[in-house]
């Protein structure tokens, strides 16, 4: 990942657009709010700010530096929200030389996050403060509680392990299914595994999810006229600019003095004793090639079907042809494969340490028109004092929708601890 190299000129006029296009919606919904006698809603009702971010407060005020990082899927990949906060940062601490890390690659929720956490934030320098979202994606995802914990958890530890003093800021980004749900009076299961992890750790949550439905159920603004899709207009971007700056403005509006000092947040026991917290991406061009496999140094789709940043020309791990296997090596607790599934997607067999083979199917509900970045947890929970062998085979069957039997790694994942 690249550093976002901030164009204040240009941020600052998106900030101004969203703004402008937010203020224009609200008047024009004045009117429908004013008969009905109600009143904008507070955004602070949707914040949890708990100890607040007086660490990153006092980096930015007294060392004259900072490094902010975006973390998190399309939502955060996307301009708007993440720029509007780059010009309220510069203009907030005018002093302060900012460092901002775009770490948001689109589709990916907790488990890859928990897992390029090193490659695309750790490696940037130290952190000292870092916004996460991915309550979108590891619902629609399909990812279970028990993986939305551990990778939530992992990326949490890994983040104190690597500096106990940065702050974070979990938010939750709307979508039909949470509106839904909280319509019907219950929290989004995803965002209450979410928040179990920021409750632990006393992490500050945002909760836009929340906000962006009883705005729309007061009569604020639309879903379909105004906020459009869960990757949301400029007018939805504002609103989400607008309620997370209001957070940092409660958080920052205290005045330091020479007594305030930068605090360790403390790292208490594991709610999860298998969390991704050492996760790694290892490069296939160190795996041992078998009859049937082959690396790609450079690979491009030939069929004309989407990609994305980061798997085109690049090592490639590729088998197209069923019963050919691969033995992978490796030393973890855990082990995954981050694959490109695309429309000639096929169903591998997996074993580990010569046990009972297993079945995953690599074909997505995307993988029609795209080669898709996607990560499948293979194994969890391994002893983590010995190395371990990882046999993938390619399987006659596939997946009815799917054009071929392809299997094509990008990177195996592994949980080192």
């Amino acid at each position: 990942m690249k550093k976002i190299i901030l164009n204040i000129k240009n941020t600052a006029f998106l900030l101004i657009v969203t703004i402008f296009i937010y203020s224009c919606n609200q008047k024009k919904n004045q009117k429908k709010i004013e008969s009905s006698q109600n009143e904008f809603l507070d955004a602070s009702v949707y914040h949890n700010i708990r100890k607040g971010l007086q660490n990153s407060q006092i980096q930015f005020e007294h060392n004259k530096t900072g490094r902010v990082a975006f973390l998190g899927g399309s939502i955060t990949f996307n301009c708007g929200w993440r720029d509007s906060l780059m010009v309220y940062f510069k203009n907030r601490f005018p002093k302060t030389e900012f460092d901002f890390i775009q770490a948001g690659i689109p589709s990916m929720g907790t488990t890859p996050s928990a897992f390029r956490l090193d490659r695309d934030v750790l490696s940037k320098g130290k952190i000292d403060l870092l916004f996460l979202e991915a309550a979108v994606n590891d619902e629609y995802n399909g990812r279970t509680s028990d993986e939305q914990l551990r990778a939530m958890e992992g990326i949490i530890r890994h983040l104190r392990k690597a500096n106990p003093k940065v702050d974070i800021v979990m938010m939750h980004f709307a979508d039909p299914r949470k509106m839904k749900a909280y319509r019907s009076n219950q929290q989004p299961k995803v965002i209450s595994n979410h928040n179990k992890v920021a409750n632990h750790y006393t992490i500050p949550i945002i909760n836009l999810a929340k906000e962006v439905t009883d705005r729309i159920d007061n009569g604020e603004f639309s879903w379909e006229a105004d906020f459009k899709d869960l990757h949301p207009s400029p007018f939805g971007q504002g609103v989400y600019a607008r309620s997370i700056i209001k957070m940092l403005k409660n958080c920052y509006s205290n005045q330091l003095n020479d007594e305030d000092e930068v605090r360790l947040h403390p790292l208490p026991s594991k709610l999860t004793p298998t969390c991704y917290d050492s996760g790694v991406l290892v490069d296939v061009s160190s795996i041992a090639l078998k009859t049937g496999w082959s690396l790609n140094p450079l690979w491009n789709p030939t069929d004309g079907a989407g990609t994305r940043p980061n798997y085109t020309n690049v090592p490639m791990l590729v088998s197209e042809k069923p019963n050919h296997i691969i033995n992978i090596k490796f030393k973890g607790n855990a082990v995954g494969i981050a694959v490109a599934a695309g429309p000639d997607a096929g169903i591998i067999k997996y074993r580990i340490d010569n046990g009972e083979w297993k079945k995953q199917n690599l074909f997505t509900g995307w993988s029609t028109n795209e080669h898709l970045p996607f990560y499948y947890t293979l194994a969890v929970g391994l002893s983590l004092h010995k190395m371990h062998q990882l046999d993938i085979e390619i399987s006659v069957e596939k997946d009815s929708k799917s054009k071929g039997n392809a299997c094509r790694i990008r990177y195996v994942y592994v949980n080192k601890e």
